[in-house]
């Protein structure tokens, strides 16, 4: 086992330190192809428009989910631990699969 992975974890950069590593500097392309992919799948014509609409949905929580986590990151708001990130996007992910069965079930009841 490595020694950051024995410790309990290990140092996330924050600040302006995020553009200075190799996978955090992703984030800037990740940002910049992001925003194109989103702007490419709104602007363009399909047959299908659920198949546009699923391709949006996908690319904007991207979109959204890379902006949200660099901030976070920028302002250090993980205190240098890595434990957070698991624990905050479980929280949402849970939260997000129940708003969506209430909403399903909403929608069922009233066909």
């Amino acid at each position: 086992m490595a020694p950051a992975a024995a410790s309990g974890g290990s140092t996330l950069p924050s600040g302006f330190s995020v553009f200075t590593t190799l996978p955090d500097l992703l984030f800037i392309f990740e940002f910049i192809f992001g925003g194109l992919v989103w702007i490419l799948v709104a602007s363009s014509l399909v047959p299908w428009p659920l198949v546009q609409g699923w391709v949006m949905f996908v690319s904007v929580f991207c979109f959204v989910a890379t902006t949200t986590l660099i901030i976070l990151y920028i302002i250090g708001a993980h205190g240098g631990e890595t434990s957070w990130v698991t624990l905050v996007f479980s929280y949402i992910a849970t939260l997000l699969y129940v708003v969506h069965a209430v909403f399903s079930l909403i929608r069922w009841k009233s066909s």
